[in-house]
């Protein structure tokens, strides 16, 4: 053990000028910690451990070994309590069941395009039958037909239901509760009929805020953009220019899904650093262009300057998300850089990039932006460094012809990197693998950055001089071929692989291991491949479940002998379906039958009910409350939508409406041993963003129970 200790000790040393690469590793630790607990911890909880920390790295400062654990663990309490101190500041009222139709009004900040629609984010808002102080900060709404004009700054009444945003569909699922607690937005809802539209007089306060007026930029370039380049291209340049993506069709976003070139649609490192690039290069070639200037000025400087205020007023056009906060903060420090006449391009860069991410927004890093984009530029750089010095060898000793070449050897390189450094994320997330990226983002990158984005730049500039269709139609064109190669590519056979959920712990394996691949520049850096190749043996071994609920009880599933889940119904719940399936890694929908048995016979089914077998055990999935007595003497569980409001002392597991409706969807597997039972709630917690719903007792307390628009439990 010794000599093991002393040969990392050895290691250590050697690289200790990349320590401090392992900061926000640290601090994302404590971040996922934060996240990953059952109940709300105390805000001084992490920063009392920090500092702890600290303390004993003080008085242990002689031994290395301590230091580095002393200071780990001081990074991981300052990641816990920045997360512990960002929850409580975006703290507002959730509502906690369905309110309504009732009256809604509120001032719309936020107005996206969606099929058949618009949805509106709603600010102070005011709701019939809620209170002040229970109603929440933040509405969205979807309003369907022939609607007013909105536009940010305008007051909107409607004839709305509203109800809390929803939770996970199965434990494990994604968390839509979760990010809209973060967004601020505290339920969602649907409008019946038109609404009301209140215009606030020019000058006013809610006209003229200086947020309101980007939203109405943001609202006014994206239909110009629309109505400039036909659909569906339209609606990808509205999302590379504003960020706003509703407008995408379905079909356009799984075909550029499919081609693995989805992430072009999303404001991200790639956008940001080819703006940075396009205002930098292109400002300073037309200052070149004076000799006067040229010859007596920094204008390599200017450049710099202006290409930093024209990439900030990007990243507040696009909405502001994390990969475009990440990406805007190495191009920024890049820029300043040249502005002092230093190089900055570095694995640090990206690293205090991560670190301002983590401290200011800690929930981007449990979600796909965060992981995917910071995956890639790590993996990149790490890849860089490491042929820096080969790559300028090879193109002083070659002439045009190898250097060429050597542009295509990195263009697919550079492909196969990044695809490979966000496939766990995007296995994790989504489910799926584009089998095809690489060749496909090869054709659609360089046609991005040197064709699409130059002439999205050239119309931002030209749009408020009325000239922008110069630009917007070369761009469309450019889109059009976009579209073609995801089209192309995405009709390939086998051109996405669909993957069963894959556990967090194998994620995490996988993304320390290749932290530690990236991080380090000794050949102890390829450790890493250890804890990489376990997180991808580790999939395998998980076991799905064999019977899912809804929270509603309206949908079910069970998997049947060949492994395939099986749902109730084909258009019941379709999105919780949807995700079912998906985590299932089946891209097909089987339904089935309301009568007889299916081919295997591990499930028969009759007008009351369903009686399914797996492992040696009987579980009765019940439909009509008549089927109960006779269920409850044979099954060894029992699934109900219907309240078991007499005793069903026979079965191992009980599981019926209320509880349903008190712990949300549940998610059963059957052993010849025994039937492990998991529900949303059990693996949610008590945490601020978690909704329960309230109990009868609540209600009757509050005059609810009086309302007919409250839903019985």
């Amino acid at each position: 053990m010794r000599p093991v200790l002393g040969w990392f000790t050895r290691c250590a040393i050697s690289d200790r000028e990349r320590w401090s690469l392992w900061i926000p590793v640290a601090v994302g630790l404590g971040v996922a910690s934060y996240f990953s607990i059952p109940a709300e911890p105390p805000l001084w909880l992490g920063w009392a451990a920090a500092l702890g920390a600290i303390m004993i790295g003080v008085v242990g400062r002689a031994r290395l070994g301590v230091v580095i654990v002393a200071f780990g663990l001081a990074g991981a309490g300052i990641g816990f309590g920045a997360a512990g101190v960002r929850t409580a500041l975006v703290a507002a009222p959730i509502l906690s069941r369905e309110n309504g139709p009732g009256d809604v009004q509120g001032l719309v900040v936020s107005v996206e395009p969606v099929a058949g629609g618009q949805r509106l984010v709603l600010e102070n808002p005011t709701v019939e039958g809620i209170e002040p102080e229970a109603t929440p900060w933040r509405l969205r709404i979807r309003f369907s037909g022939t609607q007013p004009a909105f536009a940010p700054g305008d007051r909107v009444k409607a004839f709305a239901t509203v109800g809390p945003p929803s939770p996970p569909s199965i434990p494990g699922a994604y968390d839509f509760q979760r990010h809209a607690f973060f967004e601020g937005i505290g339920g969602v809802g649907f409008a019946l009929g038109p609404a009301e539209l209140e215009v606030p007089p020019a000058g006013s306060i809610e006209a003229g805020g200086i947020r309101l007026g980007i939203e109405t930029l943001r609202q006014r370039m994206t239909q110009r953009i629309l109505g400039q380049i036909p659909a569906p291209a339209g609606a990808v340049a509205a999302a590379l220019i504003t960020g706003s993506q509703s407008a995408i069709q379905r079909q356009t976003m799984s075909e550029m899904r499919d081609s693995g070139l989805a992430h072009l649609l999303s404001i991200s490192g790639l956008h940001m650093g080819f703006v940075a690039a396009i205002l930098f290069g292109g400002l300073r070639a037309v200052l070149a262009l004076v000799p006067a200037i040229a010859l007596t000025r920094p204008i390599k400087k200017w450049a710099a300057a202006a290409a930093i205020l024209g990439t900030a007023f990007y990243l507040v056009l696009s909405g502001a998300s994390v990969p475009a906060e990440r990406s805007f903060l190495m191009a920024g420090l890049v820029l300043l850089a040249v502005l002092v006449d230093r190089s900055a391009i570095s694995m640090r860069l990206i690293a205090w990039a991560a670190l301002v991410v983590l401290l200011l927004s800690p929930e981007a890093l449990i979600g796909p932006s965060f992981q995917m984009s910071f995956g890639a530029v790590v993996a990149l750089i790490a890849a860089f460094e490491a042929w820096r010095d080969r790559r300028a060898r090879w193109r002083s000793d070659h002439g045009w012809l190898g250097r060429a070449g050597l542009t295509l050897v990195s263009l697919a390189a550079t492909s196969l990197i990044a695809t490979l450094a966000t496939a766990p994320p995007s296995i994790y997330h989504f489910n799926r693998l584009a089998d095809y990226g690489v060749v496909a983002n090869m054709l659609a990158v360089p046609l991005s950055g040197f064709w699409i984005m130059p002439w999205a730049v050239a119309a931002c500039v030209l749009m408020p001089l009325g000239l922008d269709w110069v630009a917007l139609a070369p761009m469309g064109w450019g889109i059009e071929v976009l579209l073609a190669i995801a089209r192309e590519v995405a009709g390939w056979p086998g051109s996405v692989a669909l993957v069963p959920a894959m556990p967090v712990a194998a994620l995490g394996f996988i993304a320390f291991g290749g932290l530690w691949l990236c991080l380090w520049r000794a050949n102890w850096r390829y450790l890493g491949v250890v804890p990489i190749v376990l997180g991808f043996l580790a999939m395998p071994w998980v076991t799905p479940p064999d019977i899912l609920v809804s929270d509603d009880g309206k949908l079910m599933a069970v998997r049947d002998e060949a492994g395939r889940l099986l749902l109730s119904s084909g258009r019941a719940s379709r999105f919780d379906a949807d995700i079912w399936l998906r985590q299932s890694g089946q891209d097909e929908k089987a339904v089935w039958p309301v009568s007889g048995a299916t081919a295997d016979g591990s499930l028969a089914c009759d007008i009351l009910g369903c009686i399914y077998r797996h492992a040696g055990r009987t579980v009765a999935l019940v439909k009509m409350a008549e089927a109960l007595d006779e269920d409850c003497a044979v099954a060894d569980a029992v699934v109900s939508i219907e309240p078991v409001r007499r005793g069903c002392g026979g079965p191992q597991v009980v599981i019926d409406r209320l509880d349903l409706w008190r712990q949300g969807g549940h998610a059963l597997w059957i052993t010849p041993t025994e039937i492990r039972v998991l529900s949303v709630a059990a693996t949610r917690g008590s945490r601020p963003w978690v909704v329960r719903p309230e109990s009868r007792r609540t209600a009757i307390s509050s005059g609810a129970a009086d309302r007919p628009d409250v839903p019985a439990p």
